[in-house]
């Protein structure tokens, strides 16, 4: 590659696109990589700030912007992710199902630390539906040396950097509903339909729904008649917090399950409590989920049911990592977390 003249460029082959803004109205490139100037074409450059222009010239110890983008794709796209084609240098990916978006940080760290190579990507664990943008990768300058991108390479290892959890088909989802003045009917039971609506965005719907007292023995009743049915999830509800006659947390315990966490770092939904119950060849995920589920549109809930709707099974450590962002749940300003199904 070399700089000259644009005014001296008639007849020689472009190296990299040209980009044309006017703001409010277009960002696109006039001329393509490859683009044979001509004679016409030399006062639409100079009218774009093109004084001096990049043409070809072999260098076998570089790559052009657009290979190099294609090696970056190389070491991100995963299954269920399509690549647009180089526009300006940069490559789109996108999903291609609904499901959780998850990045590889420490490998993907270390790859946007060498320099002259950038990679952008969505928030960890962001649940996104088919057609969304999922990361966008390119190279600083028009050229890079051959060197550089095979640091590039180790740095990234042999598996893709990025990752598109599916959503699972046909889950089961069970409810308890827990507290004596919902069993005896002194008042209506608003919980289960906000439980309803939510998982309506993700196509699931409520297959078993008991009501129980706040008696510890029949509330684990009622969770194992669930596993027994064959719910793939159990969404308990009330009787969450500390006071002593809120109970569901013991009941979940005493039906077998094994407790991730009961208390999260995450406001609204410090009371939320996580566990497994594992059985013949399957794992069924029980959540007790705290008052506030019902009454904010964002709490822990919304963290952690795309990812189980997923199939993941996630960790006291990943519940804890909730911390970080964990107080913004209600915030308007960046919608965090951002899902697809919401917004």
């Amino acid at each position: 590659m070399k700089e000259i003249r644009t005014v001296d460029a008639a007849g020689q082959v472009l190296c990299h696109d040209i980009t044309r803004i006017v703001r409010g109205v277009t960002k696109d490139a006039v001329f393509r990589k490859g683009h044979v100037i001509t004679e016409e074409d030399i006062p639409v450059l100079l009218s774009v700030g093109k004084d001096h222009i990049f043409v070809w010239e072999n260098d076998p110890s570089k790559l052009h912007e657009n290979e190099a983008a294609r090696i970056l794709q190389s070491l991100c796209q995963n299954d269920y992710m399509e690549a647009s084609e180089p526009k300006e240098g940069k490559i789109e990916l996108r999903a291609t199902v609904d499901g959780v978006f998850q990045v590889d940080e420490e490998r993907f760290d270390a790859v946007n630390g060498i320099d002259e190579v950038t990679i952008a990507t969505l928030p960890q664990n962001m649940p996104v539906r088919a057609g969304t943008k999922l990361a966008g990768m390119r190279v600083i300058p028009l050229v890079i040396d051959k060197e550089k991108m095979e640091q590039v390479r180790q740095a990234a290892g042999k598996r893709p950097l990025l990752r598109l959890r599916p959503y699972r088909k046909n889950v089961r989802v069970g409810v308890v509903t827990t507290g004596t003045e919902v069993f005896e009917g002194r008042i209506k039971d608003t919980f289960t339909p906000v439980l309803a609506d939510k998982l309506k965005a993700f196509g699931l719907s409520i297959e078993e729904h008991r009501l129980t007292d706040d008696v510890t023995e029949h509330t684990s009743g009622a969770v194992r008649e669930l596993v027994r049915l064959g719910m793939d999830v159990i969404l308990c509800t009330g009787g969450m917090s500390v006071d002593p006659d809120d109970r569901t947390p013991a009941a979940i315990r005493d039906a077998g399950a094994e407790i991730v966490t009961y208390g999260a770092p995450v406001l609204p939904g410090a009371m939320f409590l996580l566990g497994y119950i594992r059985r013949d060849d399957r794992t069924v995920a029980v959540m007790g989920l705290p008052g506030c589920v019902m009454y904010n549109d964002r709490t822990i809930f919304d963290l952690v049911l795309p990812r189980v709707i997923a199939g993941e099974m996630l960790t006291r450590r990943e519940i804890r990592r909730f911390g970080i962002g964990g107080l913004c749940m209600g915030c308007r300003v960046c919608h965090y977390p951002v899902c697809g199904f919401q917004h």
